[in-house]
């Protein structure tokens, strides 16, 4: 071994000594993933050195036949995996195997669930593979250096997951890592070639390099021992490369779990090439639950872009808009230049173009997937639901299309969940029915409950029920759907249109005449609490309600907008009340004109509690109540 020098002992990242404890504890109920999690980083190492290599051809150092290998040692019981691809410097090392950067241990253990099985496979997903190494190592090795670096410059990085490493500078006359693990006691059966190259088969098949064994070959009595050969075991072929037919759903699968960095399979993927005027080939995953940082709008995500089968980026965010962001997946095109840039895709009409029919095509995956695997569909709307209600706001191009994919709860669907489609609305919609109803609200207990609904709920048309944050947000882009307009039952004055008879138009035009000196008297108790009073058309069984201006925000805007610290415009609701309520007829009787402005205040603030909203004076609510219990009572 080379001569080191520069020793020192350091420490692990804190969280590093708390995933170390949990790998030599055996976390994995599946050990042998430690293979395809250091395969796949060799992948990487050996995908970036290609991209570096663009611009710096001497990188590759005459050395351009780009391949891992894997070997196994019986009698040192040791099992070593080597690539020639970018390789570390001594300061990458340091960064690498001792820290963890980004997601960190602190969301991986946040994420752990108290299932081993599940749990184990969390480690490629928050970037921390390379420690794997240590569910059947009790000592790592890894020797490397960065392209382009002397040889003298190469490192040595040894730990037995006990807290600290070791790092010194040795001699390595070839660039990239090799990784030596030291095999615990019992664990002799992954030194081993039948057992290596099975899982090789069933794990890293679809990765698109060369992945090498040692040739099983033995001398004859009294012959030296031949020269090594290797041979590759893996197809070594880019799998969207290859006929959609010559592909079988377990590879699809597996490399989903590469390229994600997931444990479960895809809910649905779609393998495409396109030819003619532009000409690339696309592989998109659609997955089956969200990644910790879904809702981090400015995290790392994008498609694998590759130009010729040399991968060019990790994160390619210009083919899909960000709603869609959760997709994961491979883009190859043909048109694109080699040294092709961020900077240089926001740029390029040819990316325009790929990005409308790779929209086009998730879009259809998800129609498809709704309509052939509804449960499926449930999953995944539970994941995802609340991202794909940006997509009206930000896809004009495909808004009725996204509109088909979103689901709400409603006044007729499961308890709470929202599963109820526009289609499913519209085909169940009352004879004469021309509007969608919606209402909003900070729970489905708040709206489900709302005096909004009572006329919804005495002529049986359904409403639907929306209480995500992001909702109203949503509907001042969702104006329409299927030629029918989108309606807030809590806005402006109601206009139930052909749902109402001619007999209850007429009805309600007498009442409202009828009642218009109670509507003044109300007006002025209430003075600038109220933009307006009017009789009421929405109530059957409460007093009062309040409304919302027809271009005055409402509740979950309002709160979105302070949250964010934005000035919110002020407005103020509209008092309406239930001409044949009880408490409505003793108001209109009411003669001291003090009692009936604590009455009429009384029910402006219940109408405002029942609406979600906080009092404005609860203390003068609670003094005005009690003062009317009071002469109750005597």
């Amino acid at each position: 071994m080379s001569v080191e020098t520069q020793k020192e002992t350091l420490g692990f990242q804190t969280e590093v000594k708390q995933l170390l404890h949990l790998m030599i504890h055996s976390l994995y109920s599946n050990k042998e993933i430690f293979l395809r999690e250091l395969i796949s980083n060799a992948s990487d190492a050996v995908d970036k050195l290609r991209f570096e290599a663009l611009s710096k051809p001497e990188l590759l150092e005459g050395g351009a036949e780009l391949k891992i290998r894997v070997s196994y040692d019986k009698d040192a019981k040791t099992v070593t995996l080597e690539d020639n691809g970018i390789g570390m410097s001594r300061e990458d090392v340091i960064t690498h195997l001792g820290t963890i950067a980004k997601s960190g241990t602190a969301d991986f253990m946040k994420n752990l669930s108290g299932d081993q099985k599940k749990d184990s496979h969390l480690i490629g997903q928050f970037g921390v593979g390379f420690y794997s190494a240590f569910i059947v190592a009790d000592q790592v090795e890894v020797f490397s250096r960065r392209a382009g670096l002397a040889a003298s410059e190469g490192v040595h990085w040894s730990s037995k997951g006990e807290g600290e490493f070791e790092v010194a500078t040795v001699e390595k006359t070839d660039r990239g890592t090799r990784i030596v693990l030291h095999l615990k006691s019992g664990e002799d059966e992954f030194a081993d070639g039948w057992r290596l190259r099975n899982i090789i088969k069933k794990y890293s098949d679809h990765i698109a390099l060369p992945i090498e064994l040692p040739k099983e070959q033995a001398a004859a009595e009294g012959e030296e021992a031949p020269a090594q050969e290797w041979e590759v075991v893996n197809r070594a072929s880019a799998l969207w490369t290859r006929p959609r037919t010559e592909v079988k759903d377990e590879e699809y699968q597996e490399f989903y779990k590469h390229i994600a960095h997931d444990y479960e399979n895809p809910l649905s993927w779609s393998h495409n090439k396109v030819e003619g005027k532009l000409e690339y080939s696309s592989l998109l995953y659609v997955p089956a639950r969200a990644p910790f940082d879904l809702y981090q709008r400015e995290a790392p995500k994008g498609l694998k872009l590759y130009v010729q089968r040399v991968f060019v980026m990790d994160q390619a965010e210009s083919f899909l808009p960000l709603y869609l962001r959760f997709i994961k997946g491979v883009v190859d095109s043909n048109d694109l230049s080699l040294n092709v840039s961020r900077e240089i895709l926001q740029k390029d009409p040819i990316i325009d173009s790929m990005k409308s029919a790779l929209t086009k095509r998730v879009l259809d995956m998800l129609e498809k997937l709704a309509k052939n695997e509804p449960e499926q569909y449930k999953g995944f709307w539970k994941n995802f639901g609340q991202v794909m209600k940006e997509g009206p706001a930000e896809d004009f191009a495909n808004k009725e299309k996204i509109a088909g994919l979103l689901r709400f709860a409603s006044t007729q669907g499961e308890e709470g969940e929202q599963v109820v489609s526009l289609a499913e609305y519209l085909a169940r919609a009352k004879e004469g029915q021309d509007k969608i109803y919606y209402l909003t609200g900070e729970t489905y207990a708040q709206v489900k409950n709302s005096p909004h609904l009572e006329v919804f709920r005495k002529k049986g048309i359904e409403v639907l029920l929306l209480t995500d944050r992001i909702d109203e947000w949503l509907m001042s882009y969702l104006s329409e759907f299927d030629s029918k307009s989108f309606v807030d039952v809590a806005r402006g004055d109601l206009d139930l249109g052909n749902l109402d008879s001619e007999e209850e138009k007429k009805e309600a035009e007498e009442v409202a005449k009828a009642k218009e000196g109670l509507v003044e008297r109300i007006k002025t108790a209430l003075g600038d609490a109220v933009s307006e009073v009017r009789v009421s058309h929405r109530l059957t069984d409460s007093p009062a309600i309040l409304a919302i201006g027809e271009q005055d925000l409402g509740m979950q805007m309002r709160q979105i907008l302070e949250a964010s610290g934005q000035k919110v415009p002020d407005s103020k609701p509209i008092f309406e009340f239930n001409p044949a309520h009880p408490l409505i007829g003793k108001l209109d009787g009411e003669q001291s004109e003090e009692r009936f402005g604590d009455l009429s205040h009384i029910l402006f603030d219940q109408a405002a509690l029942a609406a979600g909203d906080s009092l404005k004076d609860p203390a003068a609510y609670v003094r005005r109540l009690n003062k009317l219990l009071v002469e109750l009572s005597v």
